[in-house]
């Protein structure tokens, strides 16, 4: 649940917005985070098919997807500059 409050976060981020609660109505948004979702899995399934990557490159490149999405890693310093 939190991979989807952090998707959501940055989705939300750059949208206009509009506070408005008329019977609450989610659907729009579980599809805006359900296909965020689905094209961050697309880019680590390309990003562990990579065989140009070592195992290590790919660890760093999947951090990095997840941090596109609003959801850092926050289990190690993994910013390697």
């Amino acid at each position: 649940m939190e991979l989807f409050k952090d998707i959501l976060t940055r989705i939300l981020e750059s949208e206009e917005i509009h506070v408005v609660f008329p019977n609450l109505e989610l659907s729009s948004t579980n599809i805006l985070v359900e296909m965020k979702s689905f094209e961050t899995l697309q880019k680590i399934k390309a990003t562990l098919e990579n065989s140009g990557f070592t195992d290590f490159q790919c660890i760093e490149e999947i951090i990095f997807i997840f941090e596109e999405t609003g959801s850092g890693i926050n289990r190690h310093d993994w910013h390697f500059d």
